[in-house]
């Protein structure tokens, strides 16, 4: 005869968040928590809004189409000014960190995650900490003065071995203030913060399946490739996106680096280029109020971008949330 089945009791049912019965501790903390996810909305919203506002002035009294226009004079008369080359920059430049850092700094969180004895792995991670704390204008001055040299020498070989791809070219024999060397100088910047959250990812993986693979015969990389990039996929990208989000923000290290020369230009090896960031920190001193309104209208297409990218970031997530690598 088979045991009767008990019947689930309210102390089998999780405690309560809303009713009378929630307790006073739950409901003030639902309440912090609630009005503090609001906040943050409010203040999105009120910073966009105070970026459009400010905008205004300038984008009415353009005298050019301002995403096409290849020029900087919004204090002229009349108006003409164009932010192409500082999107075209922000995006160049960050890319290229990008395809330097990401693949980079997943391997080093593999590394120390995996591979390294306990004591270096420790070490590493210490160091790789420490080395996202490093202020930006620190690395912008050991990329002008020690980083820059040490890199001309292969813009170089890029540009004779391989100056047929066009990006490579170099027609201007010159290769200091490029964008590939603003491009690596980022990447260096951003390689921390990557390599760091992946590596708390990957430590979160349950140590069931990394067992589990290796008794059933997996090579350590058998391993890392069926059980730890499936389960790390969105914490990889969240990290990938928060690198970009420095990236595209970074002011002084690429005002540094970066020729300020306003024109689009595709070659990597030679100088020239600008961005939003920088832009704005060198010409908010000088400018007047169409100037400062035309900068302010700047940042607001770099608010919309970093938006975009969030949000593009966050739906890559969201189509794997179903999939955790416990299923």
């Amino acid at each position: 005869m088979s045991a009767p089945v008990r019947e689930p009791s309210r102390a089998d049912s999780p405690p309560a968040i809303t009713g009378a019965s929630v307790r006073p501790g739950d409901r003030n903390f639902r309440f912090l928590t609630t009005w503090s996810g609001i906040l943050v909305l409010v203040i999105l919203a009120t910073i966009a809004a105070f970026l459009v506002w400010k905008s205004i002035p300038s984008l009415t009294t353009d005298s050019v189409n301002p995403l096409t226009y290849q020029a900087w004079a919004p204090d002229a008369d009349p108006p003409a000014w164009g932010m192409s080359v500082l999107i075209f920059g922000t995006l160049w430049t960050s890319v290229i960190a990008m395809v330097i850092a990401v693949p980079i700094g997943i391997g080093a969180a593999l590394f120390i995650a995996f591979y390294a004895p306990p004591r270096l792995a420790t070490g590493l991670g210490f160091f790789v900490d420490l080395l996202a704390a490093v202020p930006s204008i620190i690395f912008g001055l050991w990329g002008l003065y020690n980083f820059m040299p040490q890199v001309v020498p292969f813009s170089e070989w890029l540009a004779t071995y391989l100056g047929w791809i066009p990006i490579f070219s170099n027609e201007k024999e010159l290769y200091t203030k490029s964008i590939m060397i603003a491009g690596m100088v980022l990447a260096i910047m951003i390689l921390p913060t990557v390599s760091a959250i992946s590596r708390e990812v990957f430590l979160q993986v349950p140590k069931g399946h990394i067992e589990a693979a290796l008794a059933l015969g997996a090579t350590r990389w058998e391993m890392v490739r069926m059980a730890v990039f499936p389960f790390s996929r969105p914490g990889m990208i969240s990290a990938a996106m928060l690198g970009l989000g420095r990236a595209l923000g970074e002011t002084i290290a690429v005002a540094l680096i970066l020729s300020a020369v306003f024109e689009i230009n595709w070659q990597i090896t030679e100088p020239g280029g600008n961005s939003v960031a920088p832009n704005i920190a060198l010409k908010w001193g000088e400018a007047g109020a169409n100037g400062r309104s035309a900068l302010i209208a700047t940042g607001l297409i770099l608010f919309f971008i970093t938006l975009i990218v969030n949000m593009t970031a966050r739906w890559m997530v969201n189509r794997r949330k179903d999939f955790s690598g416990a299923n």
